[in-house]
């Protein structure tokens, strides 16, 4: 089988990589620009960064942001864990069919209607909204994301560690702590930094949810970005970008050890 790249597959490849990065390596190097005009370049200069962590209405927005996405990403991945275990293990049961299309919906459900059927709820419920109702929020949409993760690695568990714990003596909970966890743990935690990164990002349903004392980062750059683009917001963007891209490769790492780890195991286990 010939496995060589054709210039095809190469020139498809590079006009791709480029339309997906360049922009961002061209905001990467204008958040380093000494001007105040964005297309305009007059020298390398930090002074943005300078600026940009003495402005304190885009401090407390990323406070605002990081807590939301920390605290909706945790909750997202218990429940969306627990979900995809009643998905996988449970069977068939009455109201399977219900329960599959109430987790499964919010992947294709618009923004703009979550968003609005959230804001309807809270009003009805009379919930004063802020910072707790866009965490409700953003735990309901990315709940989801988590429980097809995880369910994708469940399918293929083997069955026979958790029976093994069960005949040594172990509670279905210190089997599922102290076998399956750990086994699953990377789909977990790749759930998790989906579900942080889909907080980080929302627009939309944070608009909806949102009270007049609460404003996350993604809010804030887009009522400032209809004023017209400044490096200061390069340099936000620039943040973000490297915390992104921090979190993809530790994930990245902590999967790959784990896979390592556990093939390592089946190895010693095997000559045992």
């Amino acid at each position: 089988m010939n496995k060589r790249l054709s210039w095809f597959n190469v020139t498809s490849l590079t006009l791709g990589f480029a339309f997906l990065y360049l922009p961002m390596l061209i905001l990467i190097i204008y958040s380093f620009n000494a001007s105040k005009l964005v297309t305009v370049w007059a020298g390398f200069s930090t002074r943005w960064y300078v600026e940009l962590f003495h402005d304190q209405p885009f401090l407390d927005a990323a406070w605002v942001t990081l807590k939301v996405a920390v605290s909706s990403s945790t909750l997202a991945t218990i429940l969306g864990t627990m979900a995809a275990i009643v998905m996988v293990r449970m069977g068939r049961f009455r109201g399977r069919t219900l329960f599959s299309g109430m987790i499964y919906a919010p992947l294709v459900m618009p923004d703009v209607i979550t968003g609005l059927s959230l804001l309807l709820l809270f009003i009805a419920i009379g919930l004063d909204r802020g910072v707790f109702t866009i965490m409700l929020a953003h735990t309901t949409f990315s709940m989801c994301y988590v429980s097809v993760v995880v369910s994708s690695r469940l399918m293929t568990f083997d069955h026979s560690l958790e029976e093994a714990a069960l005949d040594l003596g172990a509670s279905p909970f210190e089997s599922f702590r102290l076998v399956t966890l750990p086994i699953i743990l990377p789909a977990v935690v790749s759930g998790w930094l989906l579900a942080f990164t889909l907080s980080l990002d929302d627009l939309v349903i944070a608009s909806f949810t949102t009270g007049p004392s609460a404003t996350t980062l993604p809010m804030k750059i887009f009522s400032a970005v209809r004023l017209g683009v400044s490096p200061e917001i390069n340099a936000l963007s620039t943040l973000m970008i490297s915390v992104v891209a921090i979190g993809v490769i530790s994930a990245s790492l902590i999967s790959k050890r784990a896979i390592i780890r556990q093939r390592r195991e089946e190895q010693e286990g095997g000559r045992a």
